[in-house]
């Protein structure tokens, strides 16, 4: 069984981002079962699965208060939707839940099916609302190279990596891009955290100026930037980033996808790092990645005005069959009554010290390694042929790819992304796993580097 559904899957299964011609010669790792922070392969292989599946497995990958709560609420009401004022009750009690942990007061909590939609929603949000206010010519959206934000048109507009973009013709949308804070490649020899976010600041006001403030209705930005490279601001960075914005008249928009839900040891990202987001999109860490559920949660501001633009037009016309799905509602509202019973602002602050601690005494002399960085429960590492010079392997040589493959080979799942490997473990991750994941990236790094040596690329 175990090779005919390897087949099938080489046979029939269109792969989200994967090489399909690698595919058909590789094959898939068919995942069977998961308990904990532990994932299972149809070899009976068990792996510490120390990216939390993609950023989004907060508690683990069999969490059984959340499969409780999808059988009861599927047993009870499975489907229906949330147009032409109908509701449900776990729909209900999300929102409010949700619009109590908001950065702001007086939230609104428009629901989606994912966070490319949640996304979405923000830009059209900012569109709607700049349209409202009589400055329909507001409609760019400012990202940054680096940036991912989904893959839906809109997502894969506003993210800024070429993969996302070439043979799409993307972006065709009034997307415009800055550049992104990494300072450890970017930064000028010698500069300050704060003369760094100073310069990057200025260097937005000059962009704001060419297009034209007039413009430019909005600014999207995850806290810390997760498929770019786990790219942590400078200090200072987003205060003077608003800065710029309000002074022309730009709202900010917080992706949180990755970053709420405690990951940065807070509840949302942009507290960590003093944004003061009009609206924030949030998936993932929303229902542990159990269920497919994203959301927007709008400022007061935002809303009063689309609000009585949409009364004018007669509705609001936004929105998807899933939007309030009971039972992703339902799973998603019994995942935040964990996470305070847990305490998982505190759990993730204490862990993301643990996990860096031990990733700099582990990696900090490593001849791979450039650099150890993150901020709460999330880490990238970047790897260098020199560390001197913090020069790069040659893109062809896939050394990324090859330190996956080793840290697979010692039971560890880990996210390659070219120079970076990223980590962002399951809150429910002990210690001892934390120090076991740790050990198998050293190993994997020494085979790497090993490797190289012999053929004369490391020192």
């Amino acid at each position: 069984m175990k090779n005919e559904s390897r087949v099938l899957d080489m046979a029939r299964h269109f792969h989200s981002q994967t090489d399909p011609r690698l595919h058909e010669d590789y094959g898939p790792l068919t995942i069977m079962a998961g308990e904990g922070a532990t994932i299972i392969d149809d070899a009976g292989n068990r792996y510490i699965e120390g990216m939390g599946g993609l950023w989004c497995a907060s508690l683990g990958f069999s969490d059984s208060r959340l499969a409780d709560a999808a059988d009861r609420q599927m047993r009870k009401l499975a489907v229906y939707h949330t147009f032409n004022h109908r509701s449900n009750e776990p729909t209900i009690e999300l929102v409010e839940q949700l619009a109590a942990l908001a950065p702001f007061d007086d939230a609104r909590v428009f629901l989606v099916g994912s966070g490319s939609e949640a996304n979405d929603t923000m830009v059209k949000l900012a569109w709607y609302y700049q349209a409202a206010r009589g400055r329909p010519d507001k409609r760019k959206i400012i990202s940054r190279f680096g940036a991912f934000h989904g893959s839906t048109i809109m997502g894969a507009a506003l993210s800024g990596l070429p993969h996302m973009h070439k043979s799409f013709n993307l972006p065709p949308l009034p997307v415009i891009f800055a550049a992104r804070p990494f300072q450890y490649l970017d930064g000028l020899p010698a500069e300050a955290e704060r003369d760094y976010a100073t310069r990057l600041a200025q260097e937005l006001e000059a962009l704001i100026l060419a297009e034209g403030p007039e413009t430019i209705a909005a600014m999207i930005a995850e806290p810390v930037m997760g498929a770019g490279g786990v790219l942590v601001p400078p200090e200072g960075y987003f205060p003077k980033i608003q800065a710029v914005l309000r002074k022309y008249d730009i709202l900010m928009l917080s992706d949180e996808v990755v970053c709420g839900f405690g990951r940065t040891g807070n509840w949302f990202g942009s507290q960590t790092f003093g944004m003061e987001p009009d609206m924030l999109s949030i998936a993932k860490g929303l229902s542990s990645g159990h269920l497919p559920i994203g959301g927007v949660i709008i400022s007061d501001k935002i809303y009063q005005c689309v609000a009585d633009e949409a009364h004018k037009v007669g509705v609001f016309g936004h929105g998807f069959t899933y939007s309030g799905h009971p039972v992703t509602a339902a799973v998603a509202a019994e995942a935040i009554r964990i996470y305070r019973e847990v305490d998982l602002v505190t759990q993730a602050r204490r862990l993301g010290d643990y996990l860096h601690r031990a990733l700099a005494e582990a990696l900090g002399d490593h001849p791979l390694v450039g650099e150890v960085r993150g901020r709460g429960f999330i880490a990238g590492i970047q790897i260098v042929e020199d560390r001197a010079t913090r020069r790069a392997f040659a893109p062809e040589l896939r050394i990324g790819t090859d330190v996956e493959r080793r840290c697979r080979d010692h039971g560890v799942m880990i996210r390659n992304m070219g120079d970076v490997l990223a980590i962002c473990p399951p809150y429910i991750i002990t210690p001892n796993e934390i120090d076991a994941l740790v050990d198998g990236i050293r190993f994997a790094l020494d085979g790497t580097a090993a490797a190289n040596s012999r053929i004369g690329r490391v020192a």
